[in-house]
């Protein structure tokens, strides 16, 4: 009779390449985006941009291969009814050629690339792998971030090359402050689901090691919308845990601030500017309300359709008022000093509503509700699926009270996924207020909007729900193994 011979580290290493191969093209997207971009403004297509290009092939390769069905039909729809919009006011745009632009950008961004990722994400253990290469990005250019504060080679603040902007460059400002921001709430996310303890702690210990390149990004926006992403994670994941997670974070955040002193003059001046911006706004603010009304005004103008992809810059002076400046100064990080041009009314809503006029916005809005209610449903799947099983004994997983009268845990299994999604969708939904497309970093907004459609439009034989209880444990082994 043979004997088995002994599983090495170099097998493992090998199995868990070899099991990931599907997803690995999208890790080498989020991986890329840490890369140094060169300093200028034109930003056009990068590295990552490219290889979002190959996961678009690579899923059709896989498509052909394995003769899957492509999508569901609700997923068709979500996906798919934003091309309307954007191929209506692409065909408007007063510039062909810079329609034509526009047109590649937004396909590539909210249709092509998320179709992509949601079909080459096979299980949990691939979202969690995109999760933690999300935190890995985050780390890196959290690490670039603080570097250029401490050695003032960061992009210019208040007169100071203090700004933290990471390989982006001073031209992305809002690049490290959302990468970082999505590595935060993938590590809150983590750390509050199921799984082991160490684990868990290594994501507590990254989120907080996260916070202080947050906070020298000097990006409100990023800020606003980190808090509330969090603090929906923590609502969702049960109010016990949100008051602990609340109470250590104010903690670290005395301990920062109060008691080490980091960054405490710029911190406050920048925190105390958010709740000044009705009464004594900055000239950033002031510009954006300026864009927001030229936006608001082309709308009323073009309703239905918009002024057309790209139209903003070439509409912009003739809506907006006097109080518009020039542009934003631009500067450090390697970059001499310019002015750049304000191309956009900084708000994606305003940007899709002004360009695409009300068919685009219901299109790309009424999809993320979608999303949201999915994301929400799978979360509740999931807190279902744990109840039948612990009632049928059923614990291996979930750690809840089963038929041995034994708990282990209170934490549902895929608890993580299903914050994972809820926090980066509402990350995105309240960021787009204060932002919008554009930059290198854009990419990461495709690769996220996947993720997150992976989670609420999967069909539910792919996920935990309420036959899943039923099935078998070598069943349900079998299926975590697809």
């Amino acid at each position: 009779m043979s004997q088995a011979l002994p599983v090495t580290p170099l097998d493992s290493v090998t199995a868990a390449l070899r099991s990931a191969l599907p997803v690995l093209p999208v890790v080498a997207v989020i991986a890329l985006l840490g890369l140094p971009i060169a300093p200028s403004g034109e930003g056009g297509a990068n590295i990552a941009d490219a290889m979002s290009g190959l996961v678009v092939l690579c899923c059709v390769v896989r498509l052909v291969r394995t003769r899957r069905r492509p999508l569901s039909a609700t997923a068709a729809l979500v996906l798919g009814l934003p091309v309307v919009g954007i191929s209506v006011s692409a065909a408007g745009a007063a510039d062909p050629g810079a329609g034509i632009t526009g047109l590649t950008r937004y396909l590539q961004i909210f249709v092509l690339v998320p179709a992509a990722v949601l079909l080459l994400v096979r299980d949990r253990r691939d979202l969690r792998l995109l999760a933690w290469s999300f935190v890995a990005l985050a780390l890196w250019q959290g690490a670039v971030g603080v570097r250029q504060y401490v050695t003032g080679t960061g992009a210019s603040y208040q007169g100071e090359d203090v700004r933290a902007v990471g390989t982006f460059g001073p031209t992305d400002v809002m690049g490290m402050a959302t990468v970082v921001a999505f590595g935060v709430v993938c590590a809150v996310a983590l750390a509050l689901g199921a799984g082991e303890a160490r684990r868990r702690a290594v994501a507590v210990v990254c989120a907080l090691a996260l916070l202080p390149p947050l906070a020298l990004s000097f990006s409100r926006g990023a800020w606003i919308a980190t808090a509330v992403a969090c603090g929906a994670q923590l609502v969702l994941a049960g109010p016990r845990r949100a008051v602990r997670t609340v109470a250590v974070l104010a903690a670290a955040g005395v301990i920062l601030v109060g008691g080490l002193g980091f960054g405490s003059a710029m911190l406050q001046e920048r925190v105390t500017s958010i709740t000044q911006v009705a009464d004594a706004p900055d000239q950033s603010v002031t510009d954006r309300y300026t864009m927001w009304a030229a936006a608001t005004d082309m709308w009323r103008e073009h309703p239905l359709t918009g002024v057309g992809l790209k139209g903003f810059p070439e509409y912009r002076d003739g809506h907006a008022s006097l109080a518009l400046s020039s542009g934003s100064d631009i500067a450090g990080a390697g970059a001499a000093f310019h002015k750049q041009a304000l191309l956009s009314p900084h708000n994606m809503y305003l940007l899709v509503l002004s360009e695409q006029g009300l068919l685009g916005l219901l299109a790309l809005a009424g999809g993320w509700l979608v999303l949201l209610v999915g994301a929400l449903r799978g979360l509740v799947r999931v807190r279902r699926a744990a109840r039948e099983e612990a009632g049928s004994g059923l614990t291996a997983e979930s750690g809840l009270t089963g038929e041995s009268g034994r708990t282990v845990g209170r934490t549902p299994p895929g608890t993580d996924c299903a914050l994972v999604a809820c926090g980066l969708l509402v990350w995105q939904l309240v960021d787009f207020v204060y932002a919008d497309i554009g930059g290198p970093s854009t990419v990461l907004t495709a690769v996220v909007l996947g993720v997150i459609g992976w989670w609420a439009l999967m069909d539910p034989s792919a996920r935990p729900g309420p036959g899943a209880a039923k099935q078998s444990p070598a069943v349900r082994e079998e299926a975590a193994a697809r």
